[in-house]
């Protein structure tokens, strides 16, 4: 299950949790983004349990992607024990993002 973060939520689903999260900030208007949800929705079934999957939308939730420097999407940021190990700017494709995930484990 991908979760759906706020800025009011995403202290008490993913900044307190010692799991890795992969937050991928996204817009509606942006095409690379839609084609990356569909990834990010595969991988959330295929790691439940290990490493939660995450979407904040942008035009929503302006707070955070000033607070995470967030300045384009897709921007995947990975999460753990509050804070973010890793950081991925643009799409990927879901092999390269499985080993990314693998790697922050």
């Amino acid at each position: 299950m991908v979760l759906e973060l706020t800025d009011h939520n995403f202290a008490s689903q993913v900044a307190n949790d010692n799991k890795l999260t992969v937050v991928d900030f996204w817009a509606e208007w942006c095409g690379p983004c839609r084609a990356l949800s569909n990834v990010i929705d595969e991988l959330s079934e295929a790691y439940s349990g290990q490493a939660n999957m995450a979407k904040v939308n942008v035009a929503y939730n302006p707070e955070l992607s000033i607070q995470y420097n967030v300045s384009a999407t897709p921007t995947l940021l990975f999460i753990k024990d509050g804070a973010v190990v890793d950081k991925q700017v643009g799409t990927l494709s879901k092999i390269a993002l499985e080993k990314r995930i693998r790697e922050n484990l």
